[in-house]
């Protein structure tokens, strides 16, 4: 209605602003225009009201009926509600209602437990009527068909809130389930009888009676009701386990036998019986392939399929599932492991076994025996990686043979074989020789071999022989070390003997690469590698070699210490120690000569020879120029005791060098290789020279040339020459000139 006349309102003042004020004249003529419109109205609800006047009667009619019926209603409620108004027991009336609740509701409750005990007693009723059934079928049966409603009834997966009657119940359950297992386990090894010696299985469809000759349930009723309980496995075990020991491992672990199979028919109270037997034959066709072997096991288990499992696929499956992979272990074992080639040669021989495996394994498929799965794809997975095994094979070989030498080689004498120029070698980066043990020897040939045979094998077998190659090398380092342990640990030929083989080893692996890798297969040629080795064996050499270094020098120490500093040598008691010392000193590096110069190559032995000559000197040098003070007498000893150290080791210095005597040239080399020597023969000079002649011998540098210092010269000086004015004038000199 405030929309109409504001639609009024502007027709009026089209221009004008709803919300300004109208005046006077406007407002009569809204009046005017609002009566003219309501006169339209009413006219036209006159109209409608004429034209439809008899269906606007018949609904006033309805509507007094429904008032006048309304009306009757209020007054018989209230009629019936009066009483109930004026009664004082109301609170009886609801006393009253609520015991009939309580009355339905316990009744609904007895209801239930009614229907309980009914399934209950129907329950143990049909257990009752399972176990008293002679029919193991009509028994199985039942029991499976109890078990969805006694073994987790309602899918909850625990039963600690059922009713304990229900747990009583599946106890008695279980025990029919297990008594029915028990009872069709022992029927099939009744119908299946094994001969003691092996070899034979004889089959019943049905077993005999212990007494009076009644036959039992036959084999197959007896698998059917297994099959209903689900028990097929447990009734088959038994009797898988027999069939692998009497008669599939002597089929397959004998060369030289056949398989028959003998049926007998119906006679007398017998059942009809079906014999197998595994017996041994002169016939070896088709070994080398394993095609007899092959065709022994399927015919052993068409005999079982056929007369045991009555060609039902549930119970070959059962069967297949308890003894496939042991057929499949024996198989590898006594056979295709053995038929592995021994050379890479012959692995293309192999392809025959791998054929015929391949053809046995379908031939088990087709019979629904083994599935079409990777897991029952033992055997040809094992042919197919027939160069995994061979190389396997052949590592294992390498390390076992590698192994064997160097555990029993005779390392105590290894200098006393018939054919010792064998053990001398060339090293392979220096133009010298050296000797080594057999062990290595032998060990390096077999690391040779390997990789040759890398080279003409596939890439999955050449690896395997590089990495039993290196292997074997790395047996060496653990094994030797440890064995000789007590040999490495003193003054022994043994161990120059273990520093050539690690040094030569170490030199013959850096070879490899440049000998090998251009032949081996593919992505091997990055793949293995032999150089990393060669550090640690040269630094094992120079390990067992530096030990070796030390344990001499500290003999040689000893030695030299039982001079007590070569002073007071005058004295016979004292020159005697000294001498002693000096012969004990010289004993010493002769043994070392003998024992190195024919074992060490020649710069080894040559660099070792100096250093340790050059410790022995410098000892001895130091020692008697720190003698405080020396009679005459004295320095002619000293200086005897220098010659005769000397004069003894005179082929010792020849070993060093190429000369045959010792002359003038021969000592300025050896000076030059020997540093400390020039100066020990110096100090043998000094013991016999005058004071002025030590002092130029100063200034001319040539003590200096010899490795002598300002206060060395000063202090023999003064240990030799009495107090003077020539000593003071000389020290003074010394003290002066510049070294």
């Amino acid at each position: 209605m405030a929309d109409d006349v504001r639609e009024l309102l502007l027709s009026t003042t089209a221009d004008a602003d709803p919300s300004t004020p109208l005046s006077a004249p406007d407002l009569r003529l809204l009046i005017d225009r609002l009566r003219i419109r309501s006169d339209r109205l009413h006219a036209s609800a006159l109209s409608f009201a004429s034209s439809h006047r008899a269906p606007l009667a018949a609904a006033l009619l309805r509507a007094a009926d429904s008032s006048a019926s309304s009306s009757s209603l209020e007054s018989s409620l209230a009629s019936a509600l009066a009483p109930l108004s004026s009664s004082p027991g109301l609170s009886d009336l609801r006393e009253l209602s609520d015991r009939l609740l309580a009355a339905r509701r316990e009744l609904r409750e007895r209801q239930e437990h009614l229907a309980a005990a009914s399934s209950v007693a129907d329950l143990a009723a049909r257990l009752r009527a399972a176990r008293a059934s002679p029919d193991p079928l009509a028994a199985a049966a039942a029991a499976a068909e109890l078990k969805p409603l006694l073994v987790d009834p309602e899918g909850s997966g625990s039963s600690q809130d059922e009713p304990v009657v229900f747990g009583l119940l599946r106890n008695d359950w279980e025990q029919l389930v297990d008594e029915l297992q028990v009872m069709l386990a022992k029927n099939l090894e009744e119908c299946v009888e094994f001969a003691p010696e092996g070899g034979k299985v004889m089959v019943r469809t049905a077993p005999v009676g212990k007494s009076g000759g009644t036959p039992g349930v036959e084999l197959r009723v007896a698998l059917q009701a297994l099959e209903i309980i689900d028990a097929v496995d447990y009734g088959m075990t038994k009797l898988a386990d027999l069939m692998i020991k009497h008669v599939l491992v002597p089929a397959i672990s004998n060369i030289s036998v056949a398989v028959s199979v003998e049926a007998l028919e119906k006679s007398g109270p017998q059942y009809p019986i079906s014999i197998l037997c595994v017996t041994p034959t002169e016939e070896l066709q088709g070994y080398k392939d394993g095609s007899a072997l092959y065709s022994r096991i399927i015919d052993i288990i068409k005999f079982v399929c056929e007369t045991i499992c009555g060609e039902n696929i549930t119970w070959m499956q059962s069967f297949s599932k308890l003894t496939w992979s042991r057929i499949s272990d024996l198989v590898i074992k006594h056979f295709i492991s053995k038929a592995v080639p021994h050379e890479a040669s012959k692995l293309i021989e192999f392809q025959d076994v791998v054929r015929s495996t391949t053809e046995f394994e379908n031939t088990l498929r087709n019979m629904m025996f083994i599935s079409h799965e990777k897991r029952d794809g033992k055997l040809t997975q094992f042919v197919d990686d027939v160069e995994v095994h061979f190389a396997v094979r052949k590592r294992n070989e390498i390390l076992v043979k590698a192994r064997h030498l160097l555990v029993h080689y005779d390392y105590d004498n290894p200098l006393a074989s018939h054919d010792r120029e064998d053990s001398i070698v060339d090293l392979l980066f220096l133009p010298e020789k050296c000797f080594i043990s057999k062990s290595a020897l032998q060990l390096m040939k077999l690391v040779h071999g390997a990789l040759k045979d890398a080279c003409l094998s596939s890439a999955r077998v050449a690896k395997e022989l590089c990495y039993a190659a290196r292997d074997a090398l790395l047996l060496y380092k653990a094994i030797v070390p440890v064995q000789l342990e007590k040999q490495l640990d003193s003054i022994n030929q043994v161990a120059a003997i273990i520093h050539n083989d690690f040094y030569h080893l170490s030199q013959e692996i850096l070879g490899l690469a440049f000998e090998y890798r251009a032949d081996f297969p593919g992505d091997l040629q990055k793949l293995v590698v032999f150089v990393d080795l060669a550090p640690t064996f040269s630094q094992m050499a120079d390990g067992v070699l530096t030990r070796q270094i030390q344990l001499v020098t500290a003999n040689l120490i000893e030695a030299i210490d039982g001079a007590d500093g070569f002073q007071n040598t005058h004295q016979p008691q004292h020159y005697e120690s000294a001498k002693f010392s000096i012969e004990q000193v010289v004993f010493i590096l002769e043994k070392i000569h003998i024992m190195w110069e024919s074992i060490l190559p020649r710069s080894i032995y040559k660099r070792s020879m100096c250093y340790i000559l050059g410790s022995v000197f410098s000892r001895i040098t130091k020692d008697m120029l720190l003698i405080d003070d020396m009679a005459a007498e004295e320095t002619l000893q000293l200086q005897g005791l220098i010659h005769l150290a000397l004069e003894n080791l005179s082929s010792l210095f020849l070993s060093l060098v190429e000369n045959e005597f010792l002359d003038h040239q021969t000592w300025i080399e050896l000076d030059e290789i020997i540093r400390p020597l020039k100066k020990f023969r110096k100090l043998a000079e000094l013991l016999d020279m005058s004071l002025k002649s030590i002092t130029a011998a100063w200034e001319s540098g040539e003590l200096t040339n010899c490795g002598f210092t300002s206060s060395e010269v000063q202090n023999f000086v003064k240990a030799i020459f009495a107090d003077s004015p020539l000593r003071k004038e000389c020290l003074l000199w010394i003290s002066r000139t510049p070294s």
